[in-house]
């Protein structure tokens, strides 16, 4: 564990089946939204699980291997492109962590959520953390199996759509991404009610 890494809260109540939630993709200019959520034991223990945009991208895969292995129940779920420009990326990113907390078998007693605002999920309570990928484990496991499962995503898409260079920014607006827009358009993957470009006039949305 390096100097600057705090150690991660296993649980937020003791003697409940917690699961984290977090999304991945939510800043994203193309491609969908992912979500995770994870019930992890609670004497579950590793001293390099943190947020996954604090650790290496090896990390987090040989993390996202420990997380599936040893976690009580956990699920991943995403939101299209389509329907992020249809209901916008917040309710896109809470509709997946709800899909994603709906596949979860046990059903969790509480929800930790990553960030300030979430709508209820049907019968079960939750607590909303700010930062909460880097103070609490289940949602720092959720960060990394969402982040994970939506770069294996775009690095397939980037096959079909290289000019973008999806597999090096997962589609986040670099400057090379925006570049790939400036030359070749727009794609069917990308999300038509995010400013695309420094420079909207430049683009046809159509």
């Amino acid at each position: 564990m390096s100097k600057l890494q705090k150690e991660l809260l296993s649980f937020y109540k003791p003697d409940t089946l917690e699961a984290g939630c977090d999304e991945a993709g939510r800043g994203c200019l193309a491609g969908p939204v992912f979500a995770a959520a994870v019930i992890l034991p609670q004497d579950f223990e590793d001293p390099f699980l943190n947020d996954s945009k604090q650790i290496s991208d090896k990390k987090r895969y040989e993390l996202r291997v420990l997380i599936e292995n040893n976690a009580i129940a956990w699920a991943v779920a995403s939101i299209s492109n389509q329907e992020i420009d249809k209901i916008n990326i917040l309710q896109a990113s809470i509709k997946a962590m709800h899909l994603a907390v709906e596949k979860l078998k046990p059903k969790p007693g509480l929800l930790l959520i990553d960030g300030n605002r979430f709508k209820p999920y049907p019968a079960i309570p939750h607590v909303c953390f700010v930062k909460g990928d880097g103070r609490y484990m289940a949602i720092a496991a959720a960060s990394i199996l969402a982040k994970t499962y939506r770069d294996d995503f775009m690095k397939q898409l980037h096959h079909e759509y290289p000019v973008y260079n999806w597999k090096r920014n997962k589609a986040y607006p670099t400057k090379e991404h925006r570049s790939g827009i400036m030359k070749a358009g727009i794609s069917p993957h990308h999300r038509k009610s995010f400013q695309l470009l420094d420079r909207q006039l430049k683009i046809d949305l159509k």
